[in-house]
């Protein structure tokens, strides 16, 4: 088999996560790195690359892959009137804040860790989803500033050491404070140009590359990997959004959680194994 022949699974896996993150990162205002991490993470493994760089860069390249796929999703829901401004102004800075907490853990840590992780929140947050159908929001509005701060800080904190654009995590905090879910997911996909512009930049930059990283990996982000994932996932996020427009909210949900249980055993098996 020649090295052409050898890089056609890989190109095809690439390509096969482009196109499933950017209808899921319109559909539920989510980046897609929920999607891309894993994959990237096996495909890296496949080459050789130890699990733990391997999981450092999956991240890094996710962050890549979420800005366009942001920009896209974030203004097809513009246009539907999903996203709420004055939210987002409210949340900017600590967004940001906890972005650049974010960065300096994932430079720093073992990717095994960060495996870790990702499979406990995205079960965490399936569960809850899961266990709670038609259960009442938690809270009747938002809470006090300072609450919000708190979250929006973790959120970005936890989203960059997960490669994902915050949708995850902010879409289930806002729908648990009766934040309606077209709402939540609209102006999620907002917050994660926010989490991910920057939050890859830093990773691009600033990281160190390992000595067994991919071919390609500038800093900690593995541009081949982003130039074959990023068109796809840019062109699917506005067919995401239209789909997301005609189904209920509460199909929203259900669609969310189901995908985040198999994507969390999946991670999480994989940390038990390497730990």
């Amino acid at each position: 088999m020649d090295s052409a022949t050898q890089w056609l699974p890989v190109i095809a896996a690439l390509m096969a996560a482009g196109l499933l993150a950017g209808l899921l990162a319109g559909l539920l205002g989510v980046g897609g790195g929920i999607v891309i991490v894993p994959v990237l993470f096996l495909i890296f493994q496949s080459l050789g690359i130890s699990p733990a760089t391997a999981m450092v860069v999956a991240t890094s390249t996710s962050l890549m892959v979420i800005v366009p796929t942001s920009i896209a999703s974030a203004r097809a829901h513009h246009r539907r009137g999903n996203v709420d401004l004055a939210l987002f102004r409210r949340w900017l800075w600590f967004l940001l804040a906890g972005v650049v907490l974010g960065t300096q853990v994932v430079s720093r840590v073992d990717g095994v860790l960060l495996t870790g992780v990702f499979g406990v929140v995205v079960l965490l947050i399936a569960a809850n989803t899961l266990l709670r159908p038609g259960a009442p929001p938690l809270r009747e509005s938002l809470p006090a500033a300072p609450a919000q701060g708190a979250v929006a800080a973790a959120i970005g904190a936890l989203s960059v050491m997960m490669g994902i654009g915050g949708g995850t995590l902010s879409v289930t905090a806002l729908t648990s404070w009766n934040v309606p879910a077209h709402r939540a997911v609209g102006t999620s996909a907002l917050f994660g140009l926010v989490i991910a512009l920057p939050g890859a930049l830093l990773l691009l930059l600033t990281a160190s590359t390992p000595a067994d990283a991919p071919p390609g990996t500038v800093g900690l982000v593995n541009l081949p990997g982003f130039a074959v994932i990023a068109p796809l996932t840019y062109l699917m996020a506005p067919l995401g959004v239209r789909l997301g427009g005609r189904l209920s909210g509460v199909a929203l949900k259900k669609v969310f959680a189901v995908f985040l249980t198999l994507v969390g055993l999946r991670m999480l098996w994989q940390w038990l194994a390497e730990s």
